[in-house]
């Protein structure tokens, strides 16, 4: 049988185990583990790696501590646009929501719009009617509010910038949210969900929907869900680079992930990490920042769930 795995990631920036108090890590890391279980019981029984990686990221966008789906940060409007993407590799199939609202679990629209429509990519009002005749969930304002979001919001838009959540010395609810899995057919899938950055103008649009660069995965390399400053992300194809660097250079996962994130990426300026499983089931967590939530299970039953830098 397939060896099976999973990594899921919460965001990465700046984070310092002496921000934490001994209940606040706690907290980040039960949260961690039920998504992870999520996905990985789901693999134990042979469910695709997309219905793991959908079931996993589900949890995350339920829970409040991270930057999606429920835990989405504030826009400059006090309102909430949030993206999402998953693609597998066996097809290179691939679904991706970008400027959506009210709706609880993006990640589950993106897999839809893989599944159900003939595009790849849908936005704004246009998703928001698809999303409606495919019977989405949808939630009021008052369950995307939370308070440590809006004081978030409201010193960045007293200062009138884009606050990056992974840029902020604080020690909660931090970043984009990701899963990256192998099933027991030997296929890969990525996904990615996001909130996006807070006090954000313009219908700005990072990494996270846009496949190649914040999410990919193909059969024949490897699957990959990133996080970090989106604007650098795209502009690397960060995702895609390291399939590519697998692909046509031969590195492992473990190398072309490391050349990505701490050469490649840090030449233009970028910050931030990605997860990534490849085809025999070996699992890559690469940041160069501080600290990147992040937990990961195989079938040899290994489990590490992690948060500093460490």
């Amino acid at each position: 049988m397939t060896r099976i795995s999973i990594a899921i990631h919460g965001g990465a920036g700046t984070i310092l185990k002496s921000s934490f108090t001994n209940e606040q890590e706690a907290a980040y890391r039960k949260a961690l583990q039920k998504a992870l279980h999520a996905g990985y019981t789901a693999l134990e029984k042979k469910k695709t790696a997309v219905e793991a990686v959908e079931l996993a990221l589900i949890e995350l966008e339920n829970s409040p501590l991270f930057n999606a789906g429920k835990g989405s940060v504030f826009t400059n409007k006090g309102t909430h646009e949030m993206d999402a993407s998953i693609m597998e590799g066996k097809d290179l199939n691939a679904g991706t929501i970008t400027l959506v609202h009210n709706i609880k679990n993006p990640i589950s629209l993106a897999k839809l719009v893989m599944e159900k429509s003939e595009h790849v990519m849908l936005g704004a009002e246009g998703a928001m009617e698809f999303a409606k005749r495919m019977e989405c969930v949808f939630e009021e304002d008052n369950y995307f509010y939370d308070e440590y979001r809006h004081q978030q919001w409201l010193e960045a838009k007293e200062s009138n910038v884009v606050q990056l959540d992974h840029t902020i010395i604080k020690n909660n609810k931090i970043g984009t949210t990701g899963a990256v899995a192998l099933d027991v057919f030997g296929n890969l899938a990525a996904g990615t969900s996001t909130g996006g950055v807070t006090n954000k103008k313009f219908g700005r649009i990072g990494d996270s929907p846009i496949i190649g660069s914040g999410t990919y995965a193909n059969n024949h390399t490897c699957a990959i869900s990133c996080t970090g400053t989106g604007e650098f992300f795209i502009r690397g194809v960060v995702a895609y680079d390291v399939s590519c660097l697998m692909e046509y250079k031969g590195l492992s996962l473990f190398n072309a992930c490391n050349e990505v994130i701490n050469n490649r990426l840090v030449k233009i300026g970028g910050d931030g990490g990605l997860i990534g499983v490849d085809t025999n089931g070996n699992i890559a967590l690469s940041f160069n920042t501080e600290g990147m939530y992040r937990a990961y299970k195989q079938s040899d039953k290994s489990e590490v769930i992690a948060i500093y830098n460490e």
